[in-house]
């Protein structure tokens, strides 16, 4: 058997002892250790740790899984290894707007950005073109009040048959329901522009403009039932003065969308976030 590479991540009430636990654990099972980080939460009284590791030939990830399934209860831990080689397979939601969609597609294909999108589904049909320019499928889901339960099974259905580890909203202009929130709890990423909740509804950037903003951004964070309240893995921000024009506002904020859309997706595939209550912990290379 070859060597491989894999990410641990864990959580647990924070005590002495985990991370010699864990450390143990892999000398002795002839792993090298490549990258280690650890966060103790002394408010939650919550530990978390990322390690990633390279095994020798005779440590299979089944024994790996068997080994951390039997210490994990003496510490209270929830655990999850991922193997490196595995790409994550990512389904994308979005409306009219592209340049997030863009901004994605184009850092998978140039390496930057290591998952494989499976495919895109949207309430419009305007991106079809530039989505199957990658040649990835195309799903045209159109929804109204009345079909919107139907329209998000349609969604989950899509989750599913094409086995997404990752669902972004990628300027996905629907509010997805509280079932389905639920349904892709921990997994779904949405990106909105920083105002909220100072400057809700129509055109925010034209709000921002007429209060002489200093200070523009986005926000990447873990879809909930809270609207854009969810737990934040990553935000950018960018200076602007009263020269700016709302359209250049506007140019500025897709930008910081796409860039903060970005690093939350590849910190999130990463293994580099891990959820603690209403915030996040990430450990960024």
């Amino acid at each position: 058997m070859s060597s491989a590479e894999y990410v641990l991540t864990l959580s647990c009430p924070d005590r002495p002892g985990v991370v010699a636990a864990v450390s143990g654990l892999l000398a002795g099972r002839g792993c090298n250790i490549i990258e280690s980080q650890q966060f103790g939460d002394r408010d939650a009284g919550r530990f978390f740790m990322r390690v990633q590791f390279s095994t020798p030939g005779t440590a299979s990830e089944d024994k790996l899984r068997v080994a951390f399934a039997e210490l994990a209860p003496e510490f209270g831990m929830e655990i999850t290894l991922r193997d490196t080689a595995v790409k994550p397979r990512v389904l994308i939601l979005v409306s009219k707007y592209g340049h997030c969609l863009n901004d994605l597609l184009y850092r998978v294909r140039s390496g930057t950005l290591d998952v494989e999108i499976v495919a895109v589904a949207s309430n419009h049909p305007d991106l079809r073109p530039l989505t199957q320019s990658y040649g990835i499928d195309y799903h045209h889901l159109p929804v109204t009040p009345e079909t919107k339960s139907r329209q998000e099974a349609e969604i989950l259905a899509l989750v599913e048959h094409y086995r997404a580890d990752a669902v972004v909203l990628a300027r996905y202009m629907q509010v997805l329901s509280e079932d389905l929130c639920a349904k892709l709890a921990g997994r779904a990423i949405n990106i909105h522009h920083s105002f909220l909740p100072s400057f809700k509804g129509a055109k925010p950037y034209h709000q921002a403009h007429a209060r002489g903003v200093k200070l523009i951004g986005a926000t990447a964070h873990y879809v909930t039932s809270d609207l854009d309240e969810g737990p934040i893995i990553e935000q950018e921000v960018a200076r602007v003065n009263h020269s700016h024009s709302p359209e250049d506002l506007v140019a500025i904020g897709r930008d910081l969308e796409c860039v903060a859309l970005a690093r939350a997706v590849k910190w999130h595939v990463e293994q580099r976030v891990l959820l603690d209550g209403h915030k996040t912990v990430v450990f960024p290379r």
